[in-house]
Formats: structure tokens, C-alpha cells, sequence
């Protein structure tokens, strides 16, 4: 069954072992290939990452979407250095947009 990408946002993400990770709040899109590249999640399981912080997930990491969203895969805990997570604020703008972000490769 084929999603709209939009119905994926607001969508909870899962871990294999169907642990939350987080909401997804907006995605990365490739547009030369017509297809999302990733998932951003916000609101995330600060068990699981650092602080809460917002974090990008390769979309290659999805086994399933439905009702929510199963990964195939997730590290068992997602860190940052405070140093890296301020160089890599907003400056300054919407506040929901200077939560701290991390790519995950």
C-alpha cells in the first residue's frame, strides 16, 4: 500500500523492539528523485536520545509505515557533545525550531 508522504507527519515512531522514538514532525525530501530521503522527529524518547533532542532518520531505516512507523533499525542510544549540539543551533528565530538537531548517518 503506497502513503502520500504527507500522511507521515504526526506519525509515532518505533523501534524493532517497539520502543517510542519520537513524532515525526517534518520530512527531508529529495526532489531530483521524487522520494523522501528522511524522517525528522521531534518530541523523542529522552531514554533513547539525548535530552529529547530532534534528530533526522534515514528513511532507509523504516521497515513499515501504518498507523505508526517501525524502524528496521535504531542505535541503542543517540548522544551528542554539547560542543557539536551548539554549533549546530539556529541562531536565532522560531523557538521550536532551536531545539537541538543531529543527523543520524
Amino acid at each position: 500500500m503506497l502513503e502520500e508522504a504527507g500522511n507521515l507527519i504526526g506519525l509515532e515512531v518505533y523501534t524493532p523492539d517497539g520502543i517510542f522514538v519520537g513524532i515525526v514532525n517534518n520530512l527531508v525530501i529529495d526532489l531530483a528523485g521524487n522520494k523522501v530521503d528522511g524522517i525528522f522527529l521531534e518530541e523523542t524518547n529522552p531514554a533513547r536520545v539525548d535530552h529529547g533532542i530532534s534528530i533526522n532518520i534515514p528513511f532507509r531505516w523504516v521497515q513499515s509505515v501504518g498507523d505508526v512507523i517501525i524502524l528496521r533499525v535504531f542505535p541503542d542510544r543517540v548522544s551528542f557533545d554539547p560542543k557539536e549540539a551548539e554549533r549546530s543551533l539556529p541562531s536565532k528565530g522560531n523557538t521550536k525550531s532551536n531545539k537541538r538537531r543531529r543527523l543520524l548517518k
